[in-house]
Protein backbone atom coordinates (compact mmCIF):
# COMPACT_ATOMS: atom_id res chain seq x y z
CA UNK A 1 0.00 0.00 0.00
CA UNK A 2 1.25 3.52 -1.08
CA UNK A 3 0.44 7.11 0.08
CA UNK A 4 -1.65 7.59 -3.26
CA UNK A 5 -3.76 4.17 -1.65
CA UNK A 6 -4.12 5.74 1.96
CA UNK A 7 -4.74 9.31 0.48
CA UNK A 8 -8.36 7.56 -1.22
CA UNK A 9 -9.14 6.15 1.85
CA UNK A 10 -9.17 8.62 3.59
CA UNK A 11 -11.08 10.33 0.69
CA UNK A 12 -13.80 7.21 0.56
CA UNK A 13 -14.36 8.49 4.69
CA UNK A 14 -14.99 11.85 4.03
CA UNK A 15 -17.71 10.96 1.24
CA UNK A 16 -19.15 8.69 3.64
CA UNK A 17 -19.76 11.21 6.48
CA UNK A 18 -20.16 13.97 3.92
CA UNK A 19 -21.88 12.69 1.05
CA UNK A 20 -22.16 15.98 -0.70
CA UNK A 21 -18.45 16.22 -1.55
CA UNK A 22 -19.47 12.64 -4.00
CA UNK A 23 -18.72 14.68 -6.85
CA UNK A 24 -15.42 16.72 -5.26
CA UNK A 25 -12.14 16.68 -7.16
CA UNK A 26 -10.19 15.90 -4.03
CA UNK A 27 -6.58 17.17 -3.47
CA UNK A 28 -3.81 16.66 -1.19
CA UNK A 29 -4.08 19.96 -0.45
CA UNK A 30 -7.76 20.06 1.15
CA UNK A 31 -8.69 20.87 4.04
CA UNK A 32 -11.01 18.89 5.99
CA UNK A 33 -12.27 21.32 7.82
CA UNK A 34 -12.73 23.99 4.77
CA UNK A 35 -14.83 20.82 3.00
CA UNK A 36 -17.45 21.48 5.56
CA UNK A 37 -16.26 18.65 8.14
CA UNK A 38 -16.56 19.67 11.75
CA UNK A 39 -14.71 18.50 14.62
CA UNK A 40 -16.88 15.65 14.79
CA UNK A 41 -16.93 14.70 11.28
CA UNK A 42 -12.67 14.71 11.75
CA UNK A 43 -12.66 12.62 14.21
CA UNK A 44 -14.83 10.17 12.27
CA UNK A 45 -12.83 10.24 9.47
CA UNK A 46 -9.39 9.57 11.07
CA UNK A 47 -11.04 7.13 13.28
CA UNK A 48 -12.61 4.98 10.80
CA UNK A 49 -9.23 5.54 8.63
CA UNK A 50 -7.21 4.06 10.92
CA UNK A 51 -9.66 1.09 11.67
CA UNK A 52 -9.61 0.35 7.58
CA UNK A 53 -5.73 0.38 8.24
CA UNK A 54 -6.15 -1.85 11.34
CA UNK A 55 -4.17 0.91 13.26
CA UNK A 56 -3.75 2.73 16.59
CA UNK A 57 -2.76 6.40 16.37
CA UNK A 58 -2.26 8.81 18.88
CA UNK A 59 -4.66 11.84 17.92
CA UNK A 60 -2.05 14.16 18.88
CA UNK A 61 0.56 13.05 16.53
CA UNK A 62 -2.21 13.18 13.50
CA UNK A 63 -3.03 17.11 14.91
CA UNK A 64 0.17 18.17 12.69
CA UNK A 65 -1.82 17.53 9.64
CA UNK A 66 -3.09 20.51 7.86
CA UNK A 67 -5.07 19.11 4.96
CA UNK A 68 -6.24 15.74 3.48
CA UNK A 69 -2.80 15.12 2.00
CA UNK A 70 -0.31 15.31 5.44
CA UNK A 71 -2.64 13.31 7.50
CA UNK A 72 -2.15 10.88 4.56
CA UNK A 73 1.32 11.09 5.19
CA UNK A 74 1.83 10.50 8.74
CA UNK A 75 -0.75 7.74 8.34
CA UNK A 76 1.39 6.04 5.80
CA UNK A 77 4.40 7.09 7.99
CA UNK A 78 2.88 5.04 10.70
CA UNK A 79 1.69 2.25 8.25
CA UNK A 80 4.89 1.26 6.80
CA UNK A 81 6.37 1.40 10.77
CA UNK A 82 3.82 -1.11 11.98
Amino acid sequence: MNKQDIFKIIVNHVCEILPELEQHEFQQDDQLVNLGANSIDRAEIVAMTMESLSLNIPRVELASARNIGELAEIVYEKYTSN
